[in-house]
């Protein structure tokens, strides 16, 4: 299925089409890798989504279909022990599920994501009762963390992911207000919106010691953890700026530099994939630098956020999702 992943784009052979313009000017340094437990664990997601109800309804069980959300964790995590993959997979699929429902409800009345967004909160901030199939869902996976996390990773957790379901309001006003949305302001919702940073503490739950205050608040540590998330989720938007386009998307970084130089998709691409390449090249730099100064376990972390850079990357080229990327023309 990914024998095509193993071989680095063809350079100076001339694109085609999106993906191929992707593939010839993105900066790939890191190799593709998969865990090898992706197989159990896709089957593992579907037994939890039909669990907690979320695949009865046939659009949704389609859509986990053109997402495989088993198989971005593998590629995220390749060294991830089983049971902390699991928990990867059922959350990359709940938040699927979670940030389709909340763009569905919220396109034209942002506050009728009310309760849903407070339903959620609920549960994360004070283990509150949920009211839906979807918060009982959020409910367990709350319990699979905290069985498998310190109390302060678990902690780390539900604030990330509160933060996350905040930044779906914030996008829900932002698609009812296109004309308001300026570059800062786009980068900054859809930093919320990736998703990525609620799984930084499971990336440190696989470590074999919890990091230290001083090694976790560490500037460049930190500093290292926003560069890949952009990087993930901007390549991300990259393979999806045709489905987004379409469906009349607008926190995209790649919609983002076409609405701001008023330019044809190929080339606003282009321009991102600039901005990609100086975001990873930076996170190479910084990694070097203080990698002599952290443990194991900070090593393993830095290592594991960073992990979702390739991943995103190799999950994207061949996802059912983003398959109108390769359907349209590189020409401008």
């Amino acid at each position: 299925m990914h024998e095509e992943m193993t071989v680095a784009a063809r350079r100076g052979v001339p694109a085609l089409n999106l993906r191929q313009l992707i593939d010839a000017n993105l900066y790939m340094p890191f190799p593709f890798r998969s865990n090898p437990h992706a197989a159990e664990t896709a089957a593992g997601v579907g037994n939890w989504l039909s669990t907690w109800g979320l695949t009865d309804d046939p659009a949704v069980a389609t859509m986990i279909s053109r997402t495989r959300p088993a198989e971005l964790a593998a590629f995220n995590s390749p060294t991830a022990d089983p049971g902390l993959l699991q928990i990867m997979a059922n959350q990359i699929a709940y938040q699927f599920i979670f940030d389709d429902q909340a763009e569905d409800t919220g396109l034209q009345r942002p506050g009728r994501l009310l309760p849903m967004l407070s339903e959620s909160v609920r549960i994360l901030r004070d283990g509150g009762p949920p009211d839906t199939p979807l918060g009982a869902a959020l409910a367990d996976l709350q319990r699979q963390v905290q069985e498998r996390c310190t109390p302060a990773q678990a902690a780390r957790w539900a604030w990330n992911s509160r933060e996350y379901v905040h930044g779906l309001l914030y996008e829900a006003v932002a698609q009812t207000h296109p004309d308001a949305v300026g570059s800062g302001l786009c980068r900054s919702i859809r930093s919320l919106i990736a998703g990525i940073e609620p799984f930084h503490p499971l990336c440190e739950a696989e470590q074999p010691r919890e990091l230290a205050p001083e090694e976790l608040r560490h500037p460049v540590v930190r500093r290292l953890g926003r560069l890949s998330v952009d990087a993930a989720v901007w390549i991300a938007d990259l393979f999806s700026a045709v489905k987004e386009q379409r469906a009349g998307g607008v926190i995209n970084l790649a919609l983002d530099y076409q609405r701001a130089h008023q330019c044809s998709l190929p080339e606003a691409v282009a321009l991102a994939i600039r901005r990609i390449n100086a975001t990873i090249s930076e996170f190479e730099e910084l990694y070097a630098g203080i990698e002599p100064e952290l443990s194991p376990s900070g090593v393993g972390y830095v290592e594991g956020m960073g992990g979702w850079i390739p991943g995103c990357y190799f999950w994207s080229r061949t996802v059912p999702r983003y398959a109108e990327t390769a359907a349209v023309s590189a020409v401008p």
